[in-house]
């Protein structure tokens, strides 16, 4: 296995980029970035089967494009890690700021902790490309805008009660929502409804919850068997009322 560490301090983020692009395509297998502190688009359009681990904080739009990597954080992202990523992996040991995986259409993301406002954003699905966005704390208003497909599930493991943030799945027409413990239809965002949950919708996000609590040295089991919120369209076209046919 080729391993390259890159010391990141004071380096701009296009040299940074222009340095992980070369050793991808020399072959490296693994590349370590230490000292990050806000550069953005790190392996930002990368293919291939590198893991890129990442030692500080990194800036907006982490993964975007990427399709096949996967990006170990070890710190908190600013905005939109996982901006129409197709496939691989992020995993954030720490929070994230707005928009995580915006319109996302493949792949998985792992945050540890809390997100901030319109996570899965315009998330989208198609065949088998269906991505996954798992949250280990809480997220902020607007959760699952305008989702078109994909799976989100919070975790809310920050103790802060029950999830009380509005607009949840505004607009979505496709995919769905999992949010443990009970969620009151104040919250729910117009298009979006609650769901039946049942023991085929926990066998659906076994995985997940198996596959996060791995990543963060977790015990799965307290949390599959867990109450959680389904929430998913009402319809396909949420809004066809609103326009004017001749």
């Amino acid at each position: 296995m080729k391993c390259l560490t890159i010391d990141a301090s004071n380096m701009h983020y296009t040299l940074l980029n222009r340095t992980i692009r070369q050793a991808v395509y020399e072959g490296y297998d693994e590349i370590v970035i230490d000292h990050v502190l806000g550069q953005r688009f790190i392996a930002d359009g990368l293919k291939g089967n590198v893991t890129i681990t990442i030692n500080g904080v990194p800036g907006g739009d982490l993964g975007m494009f990427m399709s096949g990597p996967r990006c170990i954080v070890h710190g908190n992202c600013e905005h939109a890690p996982g901006n129409t990523m197709d496939a691989g992996s992020i995993i954030i040991h720490g929070g994230a700021g707005d928009a995580v995986a915006h319109s996302m259409r493949g792949g998985r993301v792992f945050v540890r902790d809390s997100i901030g406002y319109r996570g899965g954003i315009h998330m989208k699905e198609y065949h088998e490309k269906r991505p996954v966005l798992v949250v280990g704390g809480s997220a902020r208003a607007f959760l699952g805008e305008y989702m078109a497909g994909g799976l989100i599930l919070i975790l809310g493991m920050d103790d802060t009660g029950s999830f009380k943030e509005q607009g949840i799945g505004s607009g979505i027409h496709g995919g769905e929502i999992y949010i443990r413990g009970n969620v009151d239809r104040n919250y729910i965002g117009v298009g979006a409804t609650l769901k039946s949950f049942g023991e085929e919708e926990r066998d659906r996000i076994r995985p997940f919850i198996e596959e996060f609590t791995g990543y963060f040295g977790m015990d799965h089991r307290s949390l599959i068997n867990n109450t959680f919120t389904r929430i998913g369209p009402s319809s396909s076209r949420p809004f066809a009322s609103k326009y004017t046919w001749e």
